[in-house]
């Protein structure tokens, strides 16, 4: 979904960098896979096509944190407020 971020947090000898990782358009997601001592993100369209792709060494990986864009949950309209009886 646009606006889901993922943010990773590298170790660059004795230094840190850091990374942004975000859904740029309506319909793409974030994807995060390891394994084999890499770690992936990947920005992909509904159809699962990559548009971009980072990878970094698992050893180097200090932080790796998802950000979700906010959602409105579909009961919230419905909800009325609680009144105080007299």
């Amino acid at each position: 979904m646009k606006g889901d971020r993922v943010e990773i947090v590298i170790d660059a000898g004795g230094a840190t960098r850091t990374y942004d990782i975000e859904a740029t358009r309506a319909g793409r997601r974030v994807d995060v896979t390891h394994g084999r001592g890499v770690v992936e993100v990947t920005e992909t369209t509904r159809g699962g096509t990559p548009v971009r792709t980072a990878r970094f060494m698992a050893g180097r990986v200090l932080a790796l944190v998802e950000h979700p864009a906010p959602r409105r949950a579909p009961d919230d309209a419905e909800v009325t407020p609680l009144r105080k009886s007299a």
